[in-house]
């Protein structure tokens, strides 16, 4: 029996039975006839929201998991798994600040399913499913059914969302708790001032998962309490503080200590964004971020940015309303993110703002669908041509945030691997790795765990200069390298294909005496050996120690894939 049916059932009944009672001449009908209407349909539109939020939710989380990685992607993907099994920043598992919280669900779900990389990615499916959720509940809050629809539609196919909903990265759950903040704080805005305790509790969790999360995203919390008294805004502070302890307490005995977890933040925190920030670099630099996030913002919404210029134009009288909210949500995050630091390969920062871009652009979308020219089929053609486009971005495209990326990146790795075993035997072969997201020394060390392996450059932290070494799962530093029982060195191969890895992998040969070398072809690789003598070439403190794999996105920028890209607080 269907919800409608029923309630119209009851109703019946009811008006039986009051006329029965009434003999006919049944005053209270007047009032009732109105109370149970409105009341089933009420319930029968709430259903059908209900519904329309779960099918989103399963299509969201059927495309994830489907498509799915099936090894660590990225660099921050190994520090992750790394810090599953022992949580030490300052070797960087993972790197500071730390992501505690992330680290401890991954145990968690890592408990039950064995395996880091599914434990990393079911976080970010059921995230991302939440996020859909959320996203539709606050697109019906500000405008309706419509709206809610396709700000959801456009979350499902968005290109870089459906990437990192797939991987094992932390930006799929920040996005997640944005939602989930900015919902919250919108019904404070709105004169529910009981929702500040719960919107303190979930920021402070955020600021667990991801710390950037409580730099970005406290001024929304401020901005819709300040017509809140001064007891509620006093029990939000005090929420938001004893959230954050109740996590950073237990990451910073884990860490070590405080001293030790803050000289690594700050040795992180000196390479980064200190160095390259609008107060000491060129006009240049923060121009070249304000186009790299324009693009990143194409990748994130795709051909749903087509929808922006209806979206602006609104005779919603509410509107300035929501304007001047959504522009206190996001500013703060854009701001960083220009002025302070970004990298193309970190474009995943942008899914903070996710949440209020599907809702603007689910409104243009929802106006032109309903009001605008055209018959219906035709825009219904042009919906479905924009979702395939979005598809085929996130399906096909070069980027490193596509799908075709992650799997040739996957097979590369195995094949990289199984190579690395037949060249030379774990006993008597130092592998030397480099500081690249991809085939970098992390996936060296984790993929091979019965190797040692070393990272060039060394790093300059707070102690002195340092080299990171994995044996067995695990990180350590040390001043040098030790090369007791081995006899030869093996340099990680860098992504096939890409000229400014060969490069790079050509300026680290030259550091070495060309006599000394053994260089195999094998697949796509060059895999280039030599005697562990020559180790001192290498490690040693010295100009080439400095230099990173990529080329820097703006000549007066740091380059793109040193160990600068740890922004302190922008991760």
């Amino acid at each position: 029996m269907s919800k409608r049916f029923l309630c119209l059932y009851t109703f019946r009944q009811s008006e039986r039975k009051f006329s029965l009672s009434y003999g006919g001449n049944a005053p209270v009908l007047v009032r009732v006839v109105p109370i149970w209407h409105s009341t089933c349909i009420s319930r029968v539109m709430a259903s059908r929201r209900f519904t329309e939020q779960l099918y989103f939710s399963l299509a969201v989380a059927l495309s994830r998991f489907a498509f799915r990685s099936h090894a660590l992607y990225d660099l921050d993907s190994v520090n992750f798994a790394l810090g599953m099994t022992r949580f030490d920043p300052r070797t960087h598992q993972p790197h500071p600040p730390g992501y505690f919280l992330y680290i401890t669900l991954g145990r968690m779900v890592n408990s039950v399913v064995h395996d880091a990389n599914l434990a990393l990615v079911l976080l970010s499916i059921v995230a991302s499913c939440g996020t859909v959720v959320l996203v539709y509940q606050l697109a019906l809050d500000w405008y309706g059914v419509p709206e809610a629809r396709f700000a959801s539609l456009i979350f499902l196919f968005s290109p870089l969302g459906w990437f990192h909903g797939t991987v094992a990265l932390t930006y799929g759950v920040e996005a997640f708790f944005s939602a989930l903040v900015g919902y919250l704080c919108w019904q404070i805005e709105e004169g529910r001032f009981r929702h500040i305790l719960e919107a303190a509790i979930v920021l402070g969790l955020s600021a667990g998962v991801r710390p950037s999360s409580l730099l970005l995203l406290a001024p929304i919390l401020v901005y819709s309490a300040r017509r809140t008294s001064g007891k509620l805004r006093a029990i939000g502070g005090v929420a938001l503080v004893v959230t954050v302890l109740a996590w950073a307490a237990p990451m910073l005995l884990a860490a070590g200590g405080i001293r030790v977890y803050l000289d690594a933040l700050l040795s992180l925190w000196r390479l980064v964004p200190g160095r390259d920030t609008i107060f000491n670099s060129s006009p240049g630099t923060s121009i070249a971020r304000a186009v790299t996030v324009a693009f990143i913002v194409l990748l994130l919404f795709g051909s749903a940015c087509l929808a922006l210029p209806s979206a602006i134009r609104t005779s919603d009288p509410s509107s300035g309303k929501k304007w001047r909210f959504t522009i206190v949500w996001i500013s703060p995050a854009l701001c960083f993110y220009v002025f302070i630091f970004l990298k193309f390969v970190n474009s995943g920062y942008l899914l903070l703002l996710i949440a209020p871009g599907c809702l603007w652009l689910g409104r243009g979308l929802a106006e032109w669908f309903l009001e605008g020219k055209g018959s219906r089929r035709t825009k219904m053609a042009v919906i479905a041509a924009g979702a395939l486009v979005n598809a085929s971005v996130y399906l096909a495209s070069p980027f490193y945030c596509s799908y075709r990326s992650v799997r040739g990146f996957e097979a590369e790795l195995a094949e990289v691997v199984s190579t690395t075993r037949r060249l030379g035997a774990p006993a008597n072969t130092l592998i030397i790795g480099f500081d690249s997201h991809f085939l970098g020394y992390r996936h060296a060390g984790y993929y091979l765990p019965d190797y040692r392996t070393v990272e060039f450059p060394q790093v300059e932290l707070t102690e002195g200069t340092r080299t990171f070494t994995m044996q067995n799962g695990d990180t350590t530093l040390g001043a040098g390298v030790s090369a007791v029982g081995v006899t030869r060195f093996l340099l990680f191969p860098l992504p096939a294909g890409d000229a400014a890895s060969s490069d790079y992998i050509k300026s680290v040969e030259k550091l070495l005496p060309a006599k000394d070398l053994n260089v195999v072809h094998l697949g796509m690789h060059d895999y280039v050996s030599g005697p562990v003598s020559d180790l001192v070439l290498l490690f040693p403190a010295s100009e080439a120690a400095g230099k990173g794999v990529y080329p820097p996105l703006h000549p007066d920028s740091p380059d793109v894939n040193r160990r600068e890209h740890f922004a302190i607080s922008a991760r």
